[in-house]
């Protein structure tokens, strides 16, 4: 039974060795002529006229929890929406709890105020 897996062994194998032989082969013969210029810090044709590690508002990351878990919703709901009719009335009461719940945490961030933007 191993060997059905040999094959992608040796793909993970021959493609970790060609992976670090790049790296390797790209440190040797590569041009090693820094100077201020190439070493500056450099955004969006601009130079950086903040700190890298200022932080950022949580209200950020909240938005992107909340882009995902709307995403993820679609990766359930079109499934569901393909077998309906097999699932009958039992299918749309578990996919009515589903949004329901998911509706309230929307509401819930909403009157928390995380979609807010100053």
């Amino acid at each position: 039974m191993l060997a059905e897996y040999l094959p992608t062994l040796l793909f993970l194998i021959v493609a970790t060795g060609i992976g670090i032989a790049l790296i390797i082969i790209g440190n040797v013969l590569g041009p090693k002529r820094p100077s201020a210029e190439k070493l500056s810090p450099y955004e969006c044709g601009f130079d950086a006229f903040e700190n890298a590690r200022m932080p950022f508002d949580v209200r950020y990351y909240l938005v992107a929890i909340l882009f995902i878990v709307f995403d993820l919703e679609i990766a359930f709901v079109f499934p569901w929406a393909v077998v309906f009719r097999e699932l009958g009335l039992f299918g749309l009461i578990e996919m009515g709890v589903f949004l329901g719940l998911l509706v309230i945490g929307f509401v819930y961030v909403w009157k928390r105020g995380a979609l807010e933007w100053e």
